[in-house]
């Protein structure tokens, strides 16, 4: 009487464990970006005209899956959210709390994490700040039906490129709306203050709407499920390739023929992510559904710690971001650059760090698996805090 159950909870287990691993893979490569973002030399760090190095390139692209998936998974989440016995206004209560809670941290201490300073100059609407008003807008459509929140995420994410040509002149509030859900730039609010909304809404709401239709596809048998994600993947990478190279749709910066097939190969690649194109996310989310489908079925190959990562998501943000920035400091008193140190604890990452400070590559990814192993214990310890916990307020970090 009691063996399905146990097996339903196994299932349910695995089937939730390949999702926090892949959102905690994509966590530690995030973490790489912004290491390299605090201690890497200035050199390395902005590359120069056209195409960096292949290095750095790649150490950059590979950086891009981030965004996308995280915003994804956190639609799917909300899905997960409520089907645990929560009605929808429930749910629509949910999303609207964490999502000013989330509004508040990116303009507080995610600000503050990157600059160590509470002077405010620029306030930037980075991912935490777009899944904020993303989770409030899918607060809103959660009560459609869930293939009406599916066609209205895939219209944002494969319409939005066709609105590149239309401009919004000055400086009103049209031009604001226009740059905060489309275009991006920066937006004056008063004379010593602006705020750039490097995440635009539009296309990203568009992404967490269609994580959210994703997580009715987790009720499917798992065989269904998994073949499922294998196709729609291999569908978006061979979409990416046919709009790509001949230039036709989905984004403004057309690749060109280079010098090399490997520097062809980066301009095929160098799609926009500020504001993400349907590339882009073609590009970056077919690999991620077919990653959650080979990782569900091969749980053994899925190492713990990326689990324990994927179940801390807000907590490892913030954490990783102190560290990195301190790090960079300690960086600079160790290369007897004192002033540069005092520098970068009260401002933040290139490209204004003074010159002739930091690490090059190589560097950069050695202080990147030290900062990620130090991460480790406090996500661990966490991860078992919220695991005993009924407490409903940790899970907004």
């Amino acid at each position: 009487m009691n063996v399905e159950p146990t097996v339903t909870a196994k299932v349910s287990r695995v089937r939730l464990d390949s999702i926090d691993a892949l959102r905690g893979l994509i966590m530690v490569i995030m973490a790489l970006d912004h290491v390299r973002d605090f201690v890497s030399h200035s050199t390395i760090a902005l590359g120069g005209p056209g195409l960096p190095p292949p290095a750095l390139f790649f150490t950059r692209w590979i950086t891009h899956f981030c965004a996308p998936i995280f915003m994804l998974l956190a639609g799917t989440g909300a899905f997960f959210y409520g089907s645990r016995g929560r009605t929808k206004r429930e749910l629509s209560w949910f999303l609207v709390t964490r999502g000013v809670w989330l509004i508040v941290l990116e303009v507080t201490l995610v600000q503050w994490g990157w600059s160590f300073s509470v002077n405010y100059e620029w306030i930037v609407g980075q991912v935490i700040w777009a899944i904020g008003w993303s989770m409030i807008f899918l607060a809103a459509l959660v009560h459609l039906p869930t293939r009406w929140i599916a066609a209205i995420g895939i219209a944002m994410i494969v319409g939005h490129n066709a609105l590149d040509g239309v401009k919004v002149a000055g400086t009103g509030w049209l031009h604001s709306l226009w740059a905060i859900l489309h275009s991006g730039g920066p937006i004056k609010i008063g004379e010593h203050l602006q705020f750039f909304p490097l995440y635009p809404l539009v296309p990203w709401i568009g992404v967490m709407a269609a994580g959210y239709a994703l997580g009715e596809v987790y009720s499917w048998a798992p065989e269904r499920r998994r073949a499922f994600l294998i196709r729609l993947g291999f569908g978006m990478i061979a979409a990416f390739v046919a709009l790509r190279l001949p230039n036709i749709y989905g984004d403004s910066q057309r690749w060109t023929p280079q010098s090399s097939a490997v520097s062809s190969l980066m301009s095929i690649l160098n799609c926009s992510k500020y504001p993400p194109s349907l590339l882009y996310l073609l590009m970056t989310l077919g690999p991620a559904l077919i990653c959650l489908a080979v990782v569900e079925a091969r749980p053994r190959w899925t190492p713990n710690w990326l689990v324990i990562f994927g179940r801390v998501p807000m907590f490892y943000y913030l954490l990783h971001l102190y560290l990195a920035h301190f790090v960079a400091g300690v960086i600079a008193l160790l290369q007897g650059r004192s002033g540069t140190a005092r520098w970068i604890w009260s401002h933040g990452p290139f490209p204004n760090q003074p010159e002739g400070f930091g690490l090059l590559l190589g560097g950069v990814y050695l202080v990147w698996v030290i900062v990620v192993a130090l991460l480790y214990p406090a996500c661990r310890w966490y991860a078992g805090v919220k695991q005993r916990s009924r407490n409903p307020l940790l899970s907004y970090l």
